[in-house]
């Protein structure tokens, strides 16, 4: 799971304007499996004007486009991560902390969270004291957080390692210009 998709899980579960979610570690709590999956899309979409006028239909059978995924199967993660709170924040860090923790306990989300698309539900709970999984390998550059304010968007990596099951999320990426990518 990337920091990116951790933010995604606790934004579906409990989002304010008045803080940003930081996640700091992410614990692999499952032995990591995979499995591959393809799946056919199309490149020739509609407008929506179109669709509801009837007008033109689309041709998938030209613009097939066959995709191919290497997905996780039956995992399982512990989030870390802190609120930093906004300007704008009425109350203490602690108010927030607590919501999101009822939250959890209780099992309530805004939107169903997902892990990659919303083919993969994510389910949650309160954490426990599981172990992480005893592996450590070097995972190689991984997302670490797009900025949404800025257009187009910036996106910040890192090199990201598993260690004895633990991921540490640094407090800052590197950022595409700095990598030399374009």
């Amino acid at each position: 799971m990337t920091p990116t998709a951790a933010i995604g899980v606790l934004t579906s579960i409990y989002w304010k304007p008045e803080f940003l979610y930081k996640i700091d570690r992410i614990e692999v709590l499952k032995p990591i499996r995979t499995f591959t999956l393809r799946r056919n899309e199309t490149t020739d979409l509609a407008s929506l004007a179109d669709a509801a006028s009837g007008s033109r239909t689309v041709d998938t059978a030209t613009h097939r486009v066959q995709r191919n995924a290497l997905c996780l199967k039956d995992v399982a993660y512990r989030i870390h991560a802190r609120m930093v709170l906004s300007p704008s924040a009425n109350k203490p860090a602690a108010a927030y902390r607590d919501q999101l923790r009822r939250r959890v306990t209780r099992g309530q989300c805004f939107s169903q969270p997902y892990l990659g698309t919303r083919e993969f539900p994510a389910y949650f709970e309160d954490p426990d004291d599981q172990m992480p999984i005893p592996l450590s390998a070097d995972l190689g550059v991984m997302l670490h957080s797009i900025d949404y304010s800025t257009t187009p968007r910036k996106s910040s990596w890192f090199h990201a390692r598993l260690d004895k099951g633990v991921l540490t999320v640094p407090p800052r990426g590197i950022e595409e210009s700095e990598t030399g990518a374009a």
